[in-house]
């Protein structure tokens, strides 16, 4: 049951965030990625942008870029007190998907 309420979930947040669910993301699977990004919106928004100043746009960001931040904020590299523990339980398949993602946001 929890499964079928994380697709749907997922399906929801392709909905709010109006990408089509055939969409092709270069590092993985859109449903993955949907899946996660919900951890994203409440500071960066369900578009992709911030909510207030101090969350930056994603939107439209490189995946390359995304994707190697999230990676500096899981390992401690680059530190901010909100974002290290969002990216710490983040697998590389599922930051690549998030990068992917919000690269393709509309």
């Amino acid at each position: 049951m929890i499964i079928r309420l994380d697709v749907i979930g997922g399906w929801l947040l392709v909905g709010l965030l109006g990408v089509s669910p055939t969409l092709t993301l270069a590092a993985g699977d859109p449903a993955a990625a949907v899946a996660v990004v919900g951890r994203c919106v409440a500071c960066h928004g369900a578009d992709g942008i911030g909510k207030a100043p101090q969350y930056p746009n994603l939107r439209g960001q490189k995946a390359s870029y995304l994707e190697k931040s999230l990676k500096a904020f899981r390992s401690g590299e680059r530190k901010d007190p909100a974002m290290g523990p969002m990216a710490k339980p983040l697998s590389d398949a599922e930051i690549a998907n998030l990068a992917a993602y919000f690269e393709a946001v509309d």
